[in-house]
């Protein structure tokens, strides 16, 4: 397989599972402590608009800076 059907794999995978792209922000939200968050969501956003999820990004969900001193 090439790269591009590769990455077309990927994509179709993302777009019937679009939670797959929160679950792995939130790892990496986790493993930094919430340091790059905006970027993760940045992130996230241009993932989801990749791979055409029209499932928009809930900002109030798993929020690491949420709650912090």
């Amino acid at each position: 397989m090439d790269l591009k059907g590769l990455v077309d794999k990927a994509k179709a995978a993302l777009k019937g599972n679009p939670s797959l792209i929160d679950k792995g922000g939130d790892a990496v939200d986790k493993a930094t402590g919430g340091k790059y968050a905006k970027h993760v969501d940045k992130a996230q956003d241009a993932a989801r608009k990749a791979v055409g999820s029209d499932k928009p990004r809930d900002p109030q969900a798993n929020d690491p800076q949420q709650g912090a001193p």
